[in-house]
């Protein structure tokens, strides 16, 4: 598979880069996906939360009256989580949400995403725009040139920060190294925009590891002796 390079005003650049199929052309899984995007969200949960139990509640120890003769329910103190200030029942406590998935998952749930990209037209390669300092200018005229609107995902080859600085206080545009884009990255993007370099990196960090074959031994056995 193969997709058209574009120059940064929107015109094709006369050359096309190939796409691995083992990372561009294959069945997505939607349960990786799944697995991948509900760790990198619960993993971002500082889970600090908590609330006052009974035994934390600043009020006075006192029964509020008489056990028995008023009349009323029998009460205990304040602290009751019956009433108004009371402490809560079985309130949130501070706990830890970190989920683990492995790294052929993370992968295939990378691979998924950018096969939905593929097939729904929302990915673009574009040749490398190299700044010396910061313009801003130029990543608008990019991603206009290119008709990217609302939120893009720009990946680079590798760690460009004068790119990043220049394309940081632009609305819904993120910038990140083409190896360390992640499912949920690569999901909330409405474009994916490839520096030409770029689709290199990223075919490398996502293609599969190759299974190891074992060699069979070929070597003759010793012939026996063939005397009677």
């Amino acid at each position: 598979m193969k997709l058209t390079v574009y120059t940064r005003e929107g015109a094709e650049a006369g050359r096309e880069v190939e796409l691995d199929d083992a990372v561009f052309g294959l069945e997505p899984n939607d349960h990786a996906i799944w697995l991948d995007v509900r760790a990198i969200q619960a993993n971002k949960r500082q889970g600090t939360h908590k609330t006052k139990e009974r035994s934390e509640v600043s009020k006075s120890r006192r029964k509020l009256y008489r056990q028995k003769g008023t009349g009323n329910a029998r009460a205990g103190d304040a602290k009751s989580p019956l009433r108004k200030g009371g402490g809560t029942i079985f309130g949130p406590k501070p706990h830890e949400y970190r989920l683990r998935v492995n790294q052929k998952t993370k992968q295939l749930a990378r691979r998924s995403a950018l096969k939905y990209k593929l097939d729904g037209d929302a990915l673009r390669v574009v040749e490398a725009l190299e700044l010396d300092v910061p313009k801003t200018r130029e990543v608008v005229g990019m991603l206009t040139g290119n008709g990217v609107e609302g939120k893009a995902l720009v990946l680079t080859a590798g760690r460009d920060d004068v790119f990043y600085r220049s394309a940081r206080n632009l609305k819904g545009v993120r910038v990140l190294p083409a190896d360390q884009a992640s499912t949920l990255d690569l999901l909330n993007a409405k474009t994916i925009v490839l520096q030409e370099g770029a689709v290199e990196a990223l075919t490398e960090a996502l293609r599969p590891a190759q299974k190891a074959t074992v060699a069979a031994d070929t070597t003759d056995a010793p012939e026996g002796d063939d005397n009677a």
